[in-house]
């Protein structure tokens, strides 16, 4: 491969070899988008209607990511179950208990959640969309505590590659087969800028309405385009918060923990905020289901933790 990045994704040799599949597959993805735009007639595990972007997403990633010896197991949110990797030993299981992923097989080898498409309904209208990964030390479902690295896929004007080890976070650029790094230590801003709160107003209890008025006397800018990848960037670049609360008819969310929330709030952490479930950090949880939904607010550490006291 050309254009490598001035250094390895992470210090972990199995971890980078899932990140490079992630990598070579993801300018594959943004090339197909244009042809892949119509919806299809079923639904992904949890009910979401999926389009022709995201079957494709997820196949090319799943049969990548299975050849990776240092996959242990690839689960995504696209399936009701998980797939064993070429690192796997005794099968990866259904997912739906305590252990479900694969027990035995290669000692480097790791359990890898997937959002093959984030915002893939932002295809029609032509706004941004993204590829999240998570990279588990333990079958699945497990602990968000233990993810040993995360990295999401941005498609916007450039395609570009944030990687998180839990001690810091890259950006780099994907152009084609090539790669330049363009930031070897993202950070949140100290000064937030931003907020983004998913669902509708009506629908927030009261605590969460009363935090997002409080936001907006001091002036933070709202931002929400729809896909989580791109609204996270957005407090990435500018510092600010960003949130998928319970809602009066969901109260369980509607994010995914293992595939959306956890990597997503690792990266965050990654780079000097926080991620909380509304309760206390989120990445302790460990929900029994492969497709469990959570409450979801990711930022800097300061607005999450006044979001915690309003909501306590």
């Amino acid at each position: 491969m050309s254009g490598q990045p001035a250094r390895e994704w992470t210090d972990d040799p199995a971890a980078d070899r899932i990140l490079d599949v992630v990598a070579d597959v993801a300018p594959e993805i943004r090339a197909a988008l244009p042809d892949r735009r119509a919806a299809l007639d079923g639904e992904n595990p949890t009910g979401d209607r999926t389009y022709a972007a995201d079957d494709y997403a997820d196949e090319l990633l799943a049969d990548r990511l299975v050849d990776c010896d240092a996959v242990a197991a690839y689960a995504s949110e696209e399936r009701a179950g998980q797939l064993e990797g070429a690192g796997g030993g005794s099968g990866a299981g259904d997912g739906s208990g305590a252990g479900g992923g694969s027990g035995a097989g290669d000692a480097d080898a790791y359990h890898v959640a997937v959002d093959p498409l984030d915002g893939s309904s932002n295809l029609r209208s032509n706004n941004p969309m993204g590829t999240i990964v998570g990279v588990y030390d333990a079958p699945l479902p497990a602990a968000g505590t233990d993810l040993v690295a995360a990295a999401v896929v941005l498609y916007g004007p450039n395609t570009t590659m944030l990687v998180a080890d839990g001690d810091g976070v890259g950006e780099t650029l994907l152009d084609g087969g090539d790669r330049r790094l363009l930031d070897a230590d993202v950070s949140l801003p100290a000064d937030p800028t931003v907020y983004g709160f998913g669902g509708r107003r009506p629908d927030w209890p009261p605590a969460v309405r009363s935090v997002v008025e409080s936001f907006e006397a001091d002036r933070l800018k709202l931002r929400y385009g729809g896909a989580l990848v791109a609204d996270v960037a957005q407090v990435l670049t500018h510092g600010g918060v960003f949130a998928y609360p319970e809602l009066a008819d969901r109260p369980e969310g509607k994010l995914r923990y293992y595939f959306e929330c956890a990597p997503i709030g690792f990266l965050v952490e990654s780079a000097g905020g926080r991620v909380s479930d509304g309760d206390g950090p989120l990445l302790d949880a460990a929900p029994e289901s492969l497709h469990a939904r959570t409450p979801f607010y990711v930022g800097n550490a300061s607005l999450v933790d006044r979001i915690e006291s309003e909501l306590a």
